[in-house]
């Protein structure tokens, strides 16, 4: 069963839409780890320790966070792990993940298409792995 690590990183107080994204991943077969609120280098550390095949960030619009996170994900060794985000972005920062391979979904995206993304991304990098 893919495992997938959801996680906040800041204290906006926004839980509403990790709650519903987890249990959507949940019901579709699945295992979520609920990380709660974390640093980047606990998000890092939990990936590695949970050997996790994908991370979900709320990330409440700070595109600088997703950046350590992922700085820190490479240094910890998991960088390979597909990330995907939601929350309030601007329309640069979505530009600016989806030009790195992050997928966005911003408030009110289709639950089906978070799950599908998950889906494909834990699938992309199975078959990566299948390559080598």
């Amino acid at each position: 069963m893919a495992r997938i690590l959801i996680a906040k990183t800041s204290l906006d107080g926004h839980w509403r839409g990790v709650a519903v994204v987890t249990r959507a991943l949940r019901e579709a077969g699945f295992e979520v780890v609920y990380g709660g609120e974390l640093r980047a280098s606990e998000i890092a550390s939990v990936a590695s320790d949970e050997d996790v095949d994908l991370v979900g960030l709320n990330v409440g619009g700070r595109i600088e966070v997703v950046e350590r996170i992922l700085e820190r994900m490479a240094e910890a060794g998991v960088g390979d792990i597909p990330v995907f985000v939601g929350g309030t972005l601007t329309p640069k920062g979505i530009q600016t993940l989806e030009a790195r391979g992050i997928p966005c979904f911003m408030p009110g995206s289709a639950l089906d298409d978070i799950v599908s993304t998950a889906g494909d991304l834990i699938a992309g990098r199975q078959s990566m792995g299948s390559e080598s």
